[in-house]
């Protein structure tokens, strides 16, 4: 972690640390973790809109429902990833990268 210049700011990290463990703590993982299905909603839900997509639309091309886009984009249901990679290659016409870190 870098040196702070200031010593009164806390960073996020750190109130992570304190409200959830450190890294590696199963209260801290499972955080980690539903932060990162809420990104993944957010980051589909800011493609779609920047090539002007309803929700709609993107299910209707990638052979779902509306219904089940908005759940995706508000993080209330979980998604398998061959329905990711539909919603982003067919619905979306992107690609998907994953990485692994252990």
């Amino acid at each position: 972690m870098k040196k702070r210049a200031n010593k009164n700011i806390t960073t996020l990290d750190e109130v992570l640390d304190n409200k959830y463990g450190k890294r590696g703590a199963s209260k801290r993982e499972k955080w980690e973790q539903e932060f990162e299905s809420f990104r993944l909603g957010v980051l589909l839900e800011e493609a779609r809109i920047k090539l002007g997509m309803t929700q709609e639309e993107l299910a209707e091309k990638c052979g779902t429902n509306k219904s089940y886009i908005s759940r995706i984009e508000n993080n209330s249901t979980d998604i398998r990833l061959s329905t990711l990679m539909k919603i982003i290659q067919q619905g979306l016409g992107g690609h998907l990268t994953l990485t692994l870190q252990l």
